[in-house]
């Protein structure tokens, strides 16, 4: 049975708030986190801020110098959390399957609701055409912000599909010209590549999609069990279903020292030795992190925790670490020795796509022509 999956994912949606609420902002490059001159991260850029370079868990300092013109305004979670439970009412108003993987995207199933099973081949996927631009209608009159879908008969080509042609982007990927399409792709675009993925791939000669489609060997000798998914994914096959549970929601490490201690060396490498397993767990579940927490026990048991949340995840070790270290830095929780320090990655999702392309005007679909 042909199936129409939809993903949509909102613009820079920190950033595009904080421009929607104050017009002054608008046009600007807005970086959401510290100032320049405190220390801080970055926890979303607008897309004029990204021109110079600026993403989310840089150091704010570093994003300064990058941008010298960036408008810094501090973060307001709970802000954009009401943005999105009001803009997802509104999705779910139009009585897709949805599920939500973050606060600002998500995957919606029209299968049943366009009657699928009725049309023949890729007719199907034109005819969720309509919906999407209504969406993408409702969400800019209702809400006064823009989002970008793709279409699909799979999660993986209709994610490719929203990061096609952002921001206010519409992309129609259809069976007919999906091998077409990932061909020129890097392989890193592929859901379940990260960077150790990628660069053992490079080493293989293996840089495009096209690569891993004309590759004659078999992808377990590089990748692992993850070489026939891989493959598959390499000429846009996928069968995963829409997940409607959250069934991981965290992912963390914590230490108990055998003495309390607040000496920095030792509290660093702890947490260098944590944030490689968090990253090691997150890249075998293909997983990013929205927010991350530390935590810490005093030697009388009490125990306290903080945390950030970024718009872009994270999957990395050293930006585990970094964010890790700023927590503890900003809170000044090792006034006094810790027992127990713990951190900890929420707010999971499927590791993100690149960029692929630069912005195209107009809000109509694009068929990628065959090659």
């Amino acid at each position: 049975m042909p199936r129409v999956i939809l993903h949509l994912d909102m613009d820079a949606f920190y950033a595009s708030i904080e421009q929607r609420d104050r017009p002054e902002l608008q046009g600007r490059p807005v970086i959401v986190g510290s100032p320049p001159d405190q220390r801080g991260v970055v926890c979303a850029a607008s897309y004029e801020a990204r021109q110079f370079g600026v993403r989310s868990a840089m150091p704010s300092r570093t994003a300064g110098r990058l941008c010298p013109t960036g408008v810094f305004v501090r973060p307001r979670m709970t802000r954009y959390q009401e943005e999105s439970r009001a803009i997802f009412q509104l999705v779910q108003a139009a009585g897709v399957v949805l599920e939500q993987v973050s606060v600002d995207e998500a995957y919606l199933e029209a299968t049943a609701l366009l009657n699928a099973p009725q049309h023949a081949g890729d007719d199907a996927l034109e005819a969720a055409l309509p919906l999407a631009r209504q969406l993408k209608h409702d969400i800019r009159s209702a809400r006064g912000l823009t989002a970008s879908i793709g279409i699909a008969s799979n999660k993986l080509l209709a994610k490719l599909g929203s990061d096609f042609q952002k921001p206010d982007g519409l992309t129609l990927i259809t069976d007919r010209d999906r091998v077409a399409f990932l061909r020129p792709l890097p392989c890193r675009a592929l859901h379940g590549v990260g960077a150790v993925t990628a660069e053992i791939l490079a080493k293989a000669g293996l840089h495009t999609v096209g690569d891993l489609q004309a590759y004659p060997g078999d992808l377990r000798s590089l990748a692992g069990s993850f070489g026939p998914v891989l493959k598959r994914y390499a000429f846009g096959e996928d069968d995963r279903p829409l997940e409607l549970g959250d069934l991981i929601k965290s992912i963390s490490s914590e230490n108990t020292f055998l003495h309390d201690t607040a000496d920095r060396p030792t509290l660093r490498h702890c947490l260098r030795e944590q944030a490689e397993e968090i990253a090691t767990k997150l890249q075998r579940r293909r997983l990013a992190a929205r927010t991350v927490t530390i935590k810490v026990r005093y030697s009388d048991f009490t125990t306290l925790t903080r945390q950030i949340s970024m718009e872009e995840p994270v999957t990395e070790s050293r930006d585990l670490y970094r964010l890790g270290c700023w927590l503890l830095a900003r809170e000044r929780l090792v006034q006094r020795p810790l027992r127990l320090l713990g951190l900890g990655a929420s707010g999971l999702l499927e590791v993100k796509a690149v960029q692929l392309a630069l912005p195209l005007s107009g809000p109509g679909p694009t068929i990628p022509p065959r090659s």
